[in-house]
């Protein structure tokens, strides 16, 4: 498929999606938003990709956040469109089937910041700077970052990050939980190429059903999250995978996954 705004690659068992408008510092609009879904579509249907890298083009800017041009044509009507349409591509990452990992590059800020937070993962350069600068521009989050930073980083860092659109560093974010891991630039991409290539030694059903049970965890009640653990778990032991995991063990030797 031929892109305009992303860069699709396929680097062994990951996808690797670059959104590619540097000249606007990777900014999220409208059409980018739309090859972005289209991107995950060929990843989600690839049997042989474990797990999918998103980043930005260039070592300034992962996503300098949502197209400006865009947002200052917005009114009560359109505005409310606009977020949902943003918040079900990002829905979809955090749902995604196959771990999602942001490899941020640069400037992650507004809706570059949301789509980290929307990843299963996230390693950052040294030099990336996040930050939720909406207030500035008399707006709030729109692409679920209100709810997913309260989250990650509980409420009050989110209210502090939020109200005052203040930046943060790298290393900060790592002290916050919000980042797993902070590298060189250079090591950015072959960092989460190794977690992929990890992922990709386990079983692809018993993955799946982990990022659901993941996702319970901050969706439910957590009595509720522990009824869907056990239920996903009864899952996995009615698997192929589950009884060659089993058998390879007790076997001692390396497991040959079916992928159900």
């Amino acid at each position: 498929m031929d892109f305009q705004n992303v860069i699709y690659e396929k680097r062994e068992h990951a996808s690797i999606i670059t959104i590619n408008k540097p000249d606007r510092l990777n900014a999220l609009s409208i059409a980018v938003l739309d090859e972005l879904g289209k991107a995950l579509d060929m990843a989600e249907s690839d049997a042989d990709i474990a797990g999918v890298v998103i980043t930005g083009s260039g070592e300034k800017a992962f996503v300098a956040g949502a197209d400006i041009s865009e947002l200052s044509k917005l009114d009560v009507l359109t505005a409310r469109v606009f977020a949902e349409r943003g918040q079900s591509i990002f829905n979809r990452i955090e749902k995604f089937g196959k771990p999602v990992i942001a490899a941020v590059n640069g400037y992650a800020l507004g809706g570059g910041s949301e789509l980290a937070w929307a990843c299963h993962m996230r390693i950052a350069c040294s030099a990336a700077k996040f930050g939720q600068p909406e207030v500035g521009l008399g707006l709030i989050p729109g692409y679920g970052g209100t709810q997913r930073l309260t989250r990650l980083a509980g409420r009050g860092f989110a209210t502090q990050i939020i109200v005052t659109g203040e930046q943060f560093d790298a290393n900060t974010a790592r002290d916050l939980g919000l980042v797993n891991k902070v590298v060189e630039q250079s090591e950015l991409i072959s960092e989460s190429l190794k977690l992929v290539e990890q992922v990709h030694k386990r079983a692809p059903f018993a993955v799946r059903l982990a990022l659901q049970a993941i996702d319970a965890s901050v969706q439910l009640p957590q009595d509720e999250g522990m009824k869907v653990e056990a239920q996903l778990f009864s899952l996995c032991c009615g698997t192929a995978d589950q009884k060659e995991g089993t058998s390879a063990f007790l076997e001692k030797r390396k497991p040959v996954w079916k992928g159900n």
